[in-house]
């Protein structure tokens, strides 16, 4: 088992980085590893159905996380998106691709179990890849999770009814005694999350004690998955509800920094072994069938998402994530297989066709996102047809672009020190409200290089990025250096990302929003607490000094979440090393 810990580990760490910088994301990577390693590649591991098992707790922890971020209005908020929109996706695509599979020649049962099999989506790939572009916030990513929830909630319900399929008989009467448990599973979930949970964390001393408060975290999660699978529901359905329950806890984030580098790792795990399953030895005996059935699979998945969107409202860039989200098969899909086999409602013959058809699909699946997100979501974007002003100014050393509250403070104090500028705002109402006061600011979009080139770029010395958007600043960015390589570029930053996104454009000459602004705020509060000037002054510059070296330091890493993570938490216990340091000296040194 340690070596075949070792091949897993080595896979990953070569697969997933090469993936990364492709622009595919880790998923692809990880399935590239496990087909590489497993029984249909290089045979360097070979007991699947082990690591598999094991790997399934990286989607169960995946859901208890989700869970901690859907707080229960939330969830009601959702609810018509969950029923409304995941019926509706699992009935229409199971439908549309049972007639398909009927007329490639499936008789009806087995057609029928094909067609709801590979209408589930997965979510162990799908809200990892909205998770790595910050799209799950989004239209997309918001009714993409609803569905997904709703799979999982109808998977039980549809793995019961597999049975019938096979030509066993309705029941004379409700399995009362599987209600029952499952009932009562779903009580016990709810109540001990709602009354045992929190006292069991005040009991052992909260977050004070790491490794009991660990343990404690992963008992919640394995406890709540053991007990809906022992009551015959979703053990990930299990977790989602516990995580539910504890979103409004006091721990929610440090129960959410404890499992996170468990489920990763397990994640990643779990992906490997899908690539491992793949038999892809039927590829060479039926090369046709397989692709087709690979094309079928992702082309009428993503068409009845398209559409469903589209009537759902969504704008025809929500309308195409949500559709090339969510056209692959789900991990569920090989469960219900098994159980149709089992039946006789589906041969294995067809069973382990459609299990490849379903792990290939998985694969194309981030290919085909990251794709579309280069070539066909650009073009999708909605243009607004407005006339730009015709800049007939000479040309200035400086170009502000941007116009709002921080390129407004800018143009003042350039026009007291006598240097001309040449202003551009592309936001028709910021640009009616700048004018009343008498500024002369240009109306224009300054990503496009023709106006930029109007505007002087090809003389001026400067150009000041004051953009409150940070896509569209960075898109300025991208045209000044490509066609105005003689430009100096000073940048206004939203947050730290975009810190490290300027600063792989070799942008150096940064200043963060509300950065100043909070230091002077600090200072003012800790003078309103008792604390002398001095010392204020000296607290805020040491943090600030920090702060800007570690921002620095993580640009190296700053797209690895979990090492982002650790390091933010490293810091944090350096710069209270580097405050009781300074505290010291500073008794030490006296009065005066």
């Amino acid at each position: 088992m340690l070596e075949a810990l070792v091949i897993l580990l080595a896979a990953a760490a070569i697969a997933v980085p090469l993936s990364r910088r492709a622009g595919f994301g880790s998923v692809l990577g990880y399935l590239v590893a496990g087909v590489a390693i497993g029984p249909s590649g290089l045979r360097l591991v070979t007991d699947v159905d082990q690591i598999t098992r094991v790997s399934e707790l990286g989607v169960i922890m995946l859901l208890f996380l989700i869970g901690l971020e859907v707080r229960p209005a939330r969830l009601w908020v959702m609810r018509r998106a969950v029923f409304g929109l995941g019926s509706a996706q699992v009935a229409a695509t199971a439908a549309a691709l049972a007639w398909i599979a009927h007329l490639g020649g499936a008789p009806w049962a087995g057609a029928v179990v094909l067609g709801v099999g590979m209408a589930m989506s997965s979510t162990a790939i799908v809200l990892p890849m909205l998770g790595e572009r910050a799209l799950l916030a989004t239209r997309a990513g918001r009714d993409g999770f609803a569905v997904l929830l709703f799979q999982d909630l109808a998977f039980i319900p549809l793995v019961a009814l597999v049975p019938l399929l096979g030509g066993a008989a309705m029941p004379d009467q409700l399995p009362l005694l599987a209600v029952a448990k499952g009932a009562g599973a779903i009580a016990v979930i709810l109540l001990g999350g709602r009354f045992l949970m929190g006292p069991a964390f005040r009991a052992i001393g909260g977050a004070r004690t790491p490794e009991v408060f660990t343990t404690l975290a992963l008992l919640i999660v394995a406890g709540s998955a053991a007990l809906a699978g022992a009551a015959g529901l979703s053990p990930s359905l299990g977790a989602f509800m516990a995580g539910v329950l504890l979103s409004e806890s006091e721990y929610r984030h440090e129960l959410q920094a404890d499992i996170e580098p468990f489920e990763g790792l397990l994640l990643g795990f779990f992906f490997v072994s899908v690539g491992m399953s793949a038999q892809v030895g039927l590829l060479a005996h039926q090369p046709v069938a397989i692709v087709l059935g690979v094309a079928v699979l992702l082309v009428a998945k993503a068409a009845v998402a398209y559409a469903l969107a589209r009537i759902a409202r969504h704008d025809r860039v929500d309308a195409v994530r949500f559709a090339l989200a969510l056209p692959q098969g789900s991990e569920f899909s090989f469960v219900l297989f098994a159980a149709a086999i089992a039946v006789g409602a589906l041969g294995r013959d067809q069973a382990e066709a459609a299990t490849l058809v379903v792990a290939l699909s998985m694969m194309a699946t981030p290919l085909l996102f990251a794709a579309s997100e280069r070539l066909l979501i650009p073009p999708l974007r909605p243009r607004k047809d407005v006339r730009y002003d015709t800049i007939v100014t000479a040309p200035t050393p400086v170009i502000v672009c941007g116009f709002g509250r921080v390129g407004q403070i800018i143009g003042r104090i350039l026009r007291m020190q006598g240097l001309p500028f040449t202003a551009l705002e592309g936001d028709p109402a910021q640009l009616e409200v700048v004018r009343r006061f008498g500024s002369d600011v240009y109306f224009g979009d300054p990503t496009r290089p023709d106006l930029l080139r109007a505007a002087g770029a090809d003389k001026a010395k400067l150009l000041v990025v004051a953009i409150d958007d940070m896509e569209a600043a960075l898109r300025v960015v991208d045209t000044a250096q490509r066609n105005f390589p003689n430009l100096t570029i000073i940048s206004r930053a939203r947050n730290r990302r975009h810190v490290h996104l300027l600063l792989d454009r070799g942008i150096t000459q940064v200043v963060r929003d509300t950065f100043y602004s909070s230091l002077k705020l600090s200072e003012l509060v800790l003078r309103a607490s008792g604390i002398p000037g001095k010392q204020a002054q000296r607290a805020v510059a040491l943090f600030a000094e920090h702060d800007e070296r570690n921002l620095i330091e993580t640009h190296g890493f700053y797209r690895d979440e979990k090492q982002l993570i650790q390091s933010v938490q490293q810091a944090a216990e350096e710069l209270s090393g580097l405050f009781e340091a300074d505290q010291r000296r500073e008794k030490e040194a006296g009065p005066g």
